[in-house]
């Protein structure tokens, strides 16, 4: 949910104007833009990780995005001449992108995981959560590892801490046979996932609940449940970069919560009441694994490490869990 943030290293001064009329005027293409816009946003020393992780990316989202191409065939595009009005929103939209530092998701309202497309705005924060890439990957598995063997045996899901309903879109993707049941605190975040449960075509399947973490299943219970929770903790929240703080505040943390796992102790705490005996839990928790594994000994986590993370993800059964000593 909360990637660490990438920052551009701000280039040396130079006398070279890099402005939006200039570039509507002598840039035509693809490649000219996305050169353009790693040359600004590396300037103007942009932090990443909403998304993206480098300048180069970003230049490439932007461009390929506003102009409504496929966001991985970029190869065909480099080199096709731009109309007028295609320059002039490329030129205005990187200008927005370095002079505000919003996030582009933001501002482009919209972002994908796994290549399916998520509607977002300042209502939630920009989906990222390492859970998605482990769902495709050691969750369901490839290269004959999986950590769920029928995808179809899953009958029940719950999200929580839905924000967008991104998670719990992928999931009743990936589960065919479930129901899934997304819960968050966010009266607006669900505005937002029932726009993607809309958009997904998955009214049927999904069910949006407002609450805090468990309180409004009334003793539901859940094959698997995913939960991407608020864990920043409060030293690295007074040190965001100014894209981060666009974003929810209580989608981050909790205030007053020092180290940034109340969430995550609840959901330890609660959790095995809404598991099915052979139920299953994936939660991330940002930078937390060791307070984490010295506060709960007697639990054996399973960490789970994707290309851009190590440590931040774990997995535990119902059995597992069982009633802390």
């Amino acid at each position: 949910m909360k990637k660490k943030p990438a920052k551009a290293k701000p280039a040396a001064a130079s006398l070279i104007k890099l402005d939006p009329a200039t570039a509507i005027r002598e840039l035509a293409t693809p490649r000219d833009f996305i050169r353009y816009a790693v040359s600004k946003f590396t300037r103007a020393g942009l932090s990443f990780g909403h998304g993206t992780f480098s300048p180069f990316d970003e230049a490439v989202f932007l461009v390929l995005e506003s102009l409504k191409l496929p966001i991985e065939q970029l190869e065909p595009y480099y080199d096709a001449k731009l109309l007028p009005a295609e320059r002039k929103l490329l030129a205005e939209t990187i200008e927005q992108r370095v002079t505000t530092r919003k996030p582009l998701a933001y501002i482009l309202k919209k972002t994908y995981l796994r290549g399916v497309p998520f509607y977002v705005d300042e209502r939630v924060i920009v989906p990222r959560s390492y859970i998605a890439d482990l769902l495709f990957t050691d969750v369901i598995g490839n290269d004959g590892f999986s950590l769920i063997a029928e995808p179809g045996e899953i009958g029940s899901v719950l999200d929580l801490c839905t924000g967008s309903g991104c998670l719990a879109i992928l999931a009743a993707m990936l589960f065919p046979n479930a129901t899934v049941d997304a819960v968050d605190l966010s009266k607006d975040a669900l505005e937002v996932a029932k726009i993607n449960v809309k958009q997904a075509g998955m009214e049927d399947r999904i069910t949006l609940y407002h609450g805090d973490v468990f309180a409004p299943l009334k003793g539901k219970k859940y094959d698997f449940i995913i939960t991407n929770p608020p864990y920043v903790d409060a030293e690295l929240m007074q040190d965001m970069p100014k894209e981060y703080l666009y974003e929810p505040r209580m989608a981050l943390a909790v205030d007053g919560n020092e180290d940034g796992l109340d969430i995550v102790r609840r959901i330890l705490a609660e959790a095995p009441k809404h598991l099915t005996p052979e139920g299953r839990l994936i939660c991330e928790i940002g930078y937390g694994r060791e307070r984490l594994e010295a506060e709960y000994d007697n639990l054996p986590f399973l960490w789970m490490d994707t290309e851009n993370s190590e440590g931040e993800v774990f997995w535990l059964t119902r059995d597992q869990m069982g009633v802390r000593a």
